[in-house]
Formats: structure tokens, sequence, C-alpha cells
């Protein structure tokens, strides 16, 4: 990921979606809210929901303008990205696809590997199956658990993937912070007690751009993105699914009408 502004926003065909899908974002927010005031981080749910057209352009994006630095779509076109979002091809050109790069290319970062290898100790991975490789769960919950950690070469830690390699840049958005644990108590092997540090909630030491609702927003639809990108057939299959389903108990119930009529005078 990069740690440049974001490219240039898509006002308008956001603006027009956002207004389609807002009572769904409403929701998610809510779903949201609950998910932060558990203590436990590893029970927080992305939500994913790959119909949501809004989302997708949103994370879209902001894929663009935060993570496309260092990380590739490889399995991806720009073409069908734009066709599957319904972005006109003349805004997918003139926001989003780098100068140089034609709607019939697949994503691909311009970071070189033996520069990311250098920067980073290894190079940044392509993120195409991502989200069907590790879940959107883990995709959401490392997004949000980044934290302080002066002790780390990049100054930031994550609760998801101890010792990762990729930076914090996503911390002027959400800001600072920092782990709060609290000491228990457990029995151990023979009965003896011992202590033990447990996550209890994140300290924020300072604050980013975006309210901890925007923030959310903004990881969930990053993540929603990289969810269709793993998939970009889901919706549509699912949405033919349907059709077929229904289609076969139509013909089901025509076929056992006509074996009824070929086998009435057969005793």
């Amino acid at each position: 990921m990069r740690t440049s502004a974001p490219l240039r926003k898509l006002p308008a065909l956001v603006l027009a979606a956002a207004l389609a899908a807002g009572a769904a974002c409403a929701t998610h927010a809510s779903a949201a809210d609950a998910a932060q005031s558990d203590t436990s981080w590893q029970s927080w749910k992305a939500n994913a929901d790959v119909t949501n057209i809004a989302s997708l352009q949103r994370g879209a994006r902001d894929f663009v303008g935060y993570c496309l630095g260092c990380h590739s779509l490889q399995f991806e076109r720009w073409s069908r990205l734009g066709h599957d979002l319904r972005i006109p091809e003349p805004l997918l050109v003139e926001d989003l696809i780098p100068p140089g790069e034609k709607p019939t290319g697949y994503i691909i970062s311009p970071m070189i590997p033996a520069d990311a290898e250098k920067w980073f100790g290894k190079a940044p991975p392509d993120l195409s199956l991502i989200a069907r490789a590790r879940g959107t769960n883990y995709l959401y919950r490392y997004l949000k658990t980044f934290y302080v950690d002066s002790d780390r070469a990049t100054g930031a830690n994550n609760l998801a993937f101890p010792q990762t390699a990729m930076p914090d840049i996503v911390s002027p958005l959400q800001g600072l912070q920092v782990p709060v644990y609290q000491t228990i108590q457990r029995r151990g092997p023979g009965g003896k007690m011992t202590q033990e540090e447990v996550f209890e909630h994140f300290k924020l030491i300072a604050p980013g751009r975006m309210t901890p609702q925007q923030y959310d927003q903004f990881v969930h639809d990053v993540v929603n993105f990289l969810d269709y990108v793993g998939d970009p057939e889901r919706a549509m299959r699912r949405a033919m699914g349907i059709w077929v389903v229904l289609f076969l108990l139509a013909f089901t119930s025509v076929a056992w009408l006509l074996k009824r009529e070929f086998w009435k005078d057969v005793k």
C-alpha cells in the first residue's frame, strides 16, 4: 500500500449510488458500532456484501488511492472492474486508471519487487485472492488492529498479524492507537496460579482525519471490494441461481403432468 493521498474521487457516481444504498450503509454502521464495543477483536465481523455497488465503488476508489502503490490485482482487468461496478469508461480512465495504463490491462502495482524487498523485507503480496484465502473477517480485523509499537522498524504492529512488515499507512485516517491490556490470573499445571495479559480495548492517542464510524465504513468498503475481486461472478451467479431453481421447479411440474398423461391408460 502507498502513503500518497487518494486519487481524485468519483463524486457524481458515488453520490448517486450512495443515495440508493443509504439504508444498507446505515445498517452496516449500526452493526459496526456493536462490533467495536466488543472487547474481543477476534469477534469483529466484516459483513461483506458484494451486491452493494455503492460500497464496491468506494472500495475501488480507496484501493487505488491507498493500496495500489504496493499491491496488485493481477487477475482483474480495469475494464471488468468498470463493467461490474457500473463505472463509465471515461470516469474509469480519468479517476482510477493510472496514466499510461489501458482499460484492457490488468490492475498491476507500479512498485518494483526488488525495491519492495529492500524496503519491507519482502515484496507485498498480490491481493486478487486474499479475501478467499484469508477470509473477509481477517482482512477487516487486520485493517482495524494496527497499533503503535516503538520496537518495530515501521513503528507499528498488528494484533491480527503480529510482526507484520506492512507499515500503518491508514494511521492518517484512523489515528494512532495503543492496546490496553488487563492482567488476569489463570490456574496453570499443578494448580499454580499464573498471570496473563489479555487485550481489553484500544486507546486512541492521536486522532485521524476520520471518525471511528467513518473509518469503519472505509475498511468495510475496501474489504468488500477485495471480496468482489476474489470472485467477480458471485453476485451474478447468485442472481441467476434463483431463476435456475424456479425453472427447475416449473419444469418438474410440467414433466410430472406429462408423465401422468402418458401413463394414465397403463394398468
